[in-house]
């Protein structure tokens, strides 16, 4: 099964290579917000620039599970190639591993640019136990990004997963307290944030970085929301599998 998700990962990867704008696109928003807002707003405060870079580390971990599972599975749904593979028997599970190593892959990618914006034009400074643990953090937190993508991506045609994903980003990413540093968001959003994946997400990241105490509350809304995504995931992909397959 090994061997299987690693070829699956690499024709992922070749596939997305050969179109330079996907992985320019999945980098933008976050390196832009940096440049935009993080750079001449709190570049020159070490603690809030700090904050800020993780908050939009999350953002495009958001953003890059999002599309890249959520459009790209629904595309490939509309594709020849896709109903042949289903039917081979190796069954889903190297399909699946092998998209999402490849996601992580691109997710690693596109927060280049904003490690580096914060690294040269701001004052953000994390130990190198810091710095281990939010890499660690980051890709835990991907995972029910990336669960909400598939689900996405298998649940709907090509044309609503698109919208469905441009609708979601930005009011998971507002309310869930990215927009700010901590403590500094409005007081719904405050209330709000830790029960949502963006705001627990942000939170954990946030601890590994700086004095931040980690939020009992939002590590367990994340839990709930990584099986509650997870589950929808599984769902969509036999629902799929039964509705052109059966």
């Amino acid at each position: 099964m090994t061997s299987l998700a690693l070829t699956h990962a690499r024709f992922q990867l070749l596939e997305t290579i050969r179109i330079p704008i996907a992985v320019f696109g999945s980098a933008f928003f976050p390196s832009a917000a940096m440049l935009a807002f993080v750079v001449p707003f709190v570049g020159d405060n070490a603690e809030y620039a700090t904050y800020a870079t993780v908050s939009m580390i999350t953002f495009s971990v958001m953003t890059t599970n999002l599309f890249q599972h959520g459009v790209g599975v629904s595309e490939d749904r509309a594709q020849p190639w896709d109903p042949y593979v289903r039917t081979l028997p190796a069954g889903a599970m190297p399909r699946f591993a092998g998209r999402i190593l490849s996601g992580l892959c691109l997710m690693a990618v596109s927060l280049v640019p904003v490690v580096l914006i914060a690294a040269f034009l701001t004052e953000a400074t994390v130990t190198a136990a810091g710095f281990a643990l939010a890499a660690v953090t980051t890709f835990l937190i991907a995972i029910p990004f990336i669960l909400m993508g598939l689900a996405i991506g298998y649940s709907m045609p090509q044309k609503a997963a698109i919208v469905v994903a441009q609708v979601l980003f930005f009011p998971l990413a507002f309310l869930g307290g990215l927009m700010t540093g901590p403590g500094m968001a409005p007081g719904i959003v405050e209330d709000l944030a830790p029960y949502l994946p963006t705001g627990g997400a942000a939170r954990l990241m946030w601890a590994a970085v700086g004095d931040f105490s980690y939020d009992f509350r939002s590590i367990a809304a994340l839990v709930a929301w990584t099986f509650v995504l997870g589950g929808l995931a599984v769902w969509a992909y036999r629902r799929d599998e039964g509705r052109r397959f059966s």
